[in-house]
């Protein structure tokens, strides 16, 4: 028997500390000169070529643009943590969806990375929520948020639990050197739904995911020094990672978004909005032309965000609710793609999702957007 079952209530927490462009300019004027031959630019170029497929031809406008797209990041102010962030979109979610930690049978942590490498930031969550039920860590790179949305949704619907708190954070500030490039692109943040039976008609309809093998070695981590002096873990691109990225990621938007589509009986022409894991700047255009999907029927945050690994789904998510694009039975469709790990897309029918508050330090997108001279997708 199909029991609907779905997202309930949404929430997303961001740091304090919001860096433009300019901090970049001002504090590493040599890098801003040099930027073409940084790491950065060696992931995200055309490598003396001509672009040959859908992910270099969206990219081409940004290549001009020594940020490549992105505005502003959001980064960990003094104080502040993952489990800092996590705890304020899961009390967050949780108060929308008008549920006590005692209500909670479930929570899934998906952390990039936690405060830990071993264990993951789950168990310390819990406790810092005051939870009693099973607190677990599960690990898909960029695409974690959504492949605990699945897990949790199966669950769910196999009866095994009535109320699963997901939460996902991503912390690249402390795994990016600001002096390498690469700092540019990436964030911080939190986001964290609960999933629970919705009435009948609503939530989960279909998904599908692969794994995304022929990724590897496109990224890895290498314990180096820090400014400092004192060791610690480092994010960096592999060499020949863009032609890896732009070649491959076509066939996982394709695979997983035409195979969602199928699993819930409908067509792409159906869906009513597409959110997509905003990872680089052109991210949505790329997947509109992959997938002949008309702008207007998405959202792109990632000039106000940069890439925060699994939260850019998350916090598309959420404003395209929050500013009124996805209204309460609407169909959507939600992509999410993570090196190494998985590529997944879930087709939901939207039930009357409670959001939380709108964070504190964001800025008014609309006016943002607008200001802003790099070019950016639909909002």
């Amino acid at each position: 028997m199909y029991h609907p079952v779905g997202i309930r209530s949404l929430a997303l927490s961001v740091p304090n500390t919001i860096r433009t462009n300019d901090y970049y300019r001002n504090k590493y004027p040599e890098l801003i000169a040099q930027s073409e031959q940084r790491s950065l630019a060696k992931l995200f170029s055309l490598a003396d070529s001509t672009p040959s497929n859908e992910f270099d031809l969206e990219m081409m406008p940004y290549l001009s643009d020594p940020f490549r797209g992105t505005v502003e990041r959001r980064v960990l102010a003094p104080g502040e943590s993952s489990l800092t962030l996590e705890y304020k979109a899961a009390k967050d979610a949780l108060d929308a969806a008008k549920l006590s930690p005692d209500d909670v049978d479930l929570m899934i942590v998906a952390s990039l990375v936690g405060e830990q490498i071993i264990p993951g930031n789950a168990v310390f969550l819990a406790e810092q929520l005051g939870l009693q039920c099973a607190a677990w860590n599960l690990d898909s790179m960029c695409s974690g948020a959504m492949v605990a949305l699945q897990t949790a949704n199966t669950l769910v619907r196999a009866g095994e639990y009535r109320n699963v708190l997901v939460v996902s954070s991503c912390t690249y500030s402390r795994f990016v050197d600001e002096r390498d490039t690469m700092s540019w692109v990436t964030g911080d943040g939190a986001g964290a739904f609960v999933v629970s039976p919705l009435q009948a008609n609503q939530g989960i309809l279909g998904s599908k995911t692969v794994h995304t093998a022929e990724t590897c070695g496109a990224f890895y981590t290498e314990l180096a020094e820090d400014s400092q002096g004192q060791p610690r873990l480092f994010l960096r691109s592999g060499k020949g990672a863009n032609r890896i990225i732009s070649s491959t990621f076509a066939n996982y938007v394709r695979t997983c978004c035409n195979g969602a589509a199928t699993a819930a009986n409908v067509t792409l022409d159906q869906i009513d909005f597409f959110v997509f894991n905003t990872t680089t700047a052109w991210f949505v255009n790329f997947c509109a032309r992959v997938l002949g999907v008309d702008l207007e029927r998405t959202i792109n945050l990632y000039p106000q965000y940069g890439n925060v690994g699994p939260i850019p789904v998350v916090a598309n998510l959420y404003h395209a609710a929050q500013l009124g694009k996805i209204n309460e039975n609407d169909l959507v469709l939600v992509y999410s793609l993570g090196a190494s790990a998985n590529a997944t897309a879930t087709v939901m029918r939207w039930g009357d999702v409670a959001l939380g508050p709108v964070p504190v330090h964001e800025p008014n997108i609309a006016v943002k957007t607008a200001k802003d001279k790099s070019p950016v997708g639909a909002i």
